[in-house]
């Protein structure tokens, strides 16, 4: 494990990211339970965006990372 793991989870998009795709997983998964307006796989193609947007992230030298 890197030492500055924690500065990289603060900081990094890629994770930023990642956790956004998880809570738009998270969200697509209970909202039918409590509203039916929202179309089907709406949020599955905001997830997907997020993780593609992710993967380029982790690409891409950020700045205030090393």
């Amino acid at each position: 494990m890197r030492p500055d793991w924690l500065h990289i989870m603060r900081k990094a998009w890629s994770v930023r990211l990642m956790a956004l795709a998880a809570a738009l997983t998270a969200v697509e998964v209970v909202l039918p339970f409590f509203a039916h307006t929202v179309p089907d796989g709406l949020f599955a193609a905001f997830s997907g965006v997020a993780v593609a947007g992710a993967f380029v992230a982790r690409l891409v030298a950020q700045k205030d990372m090393k």
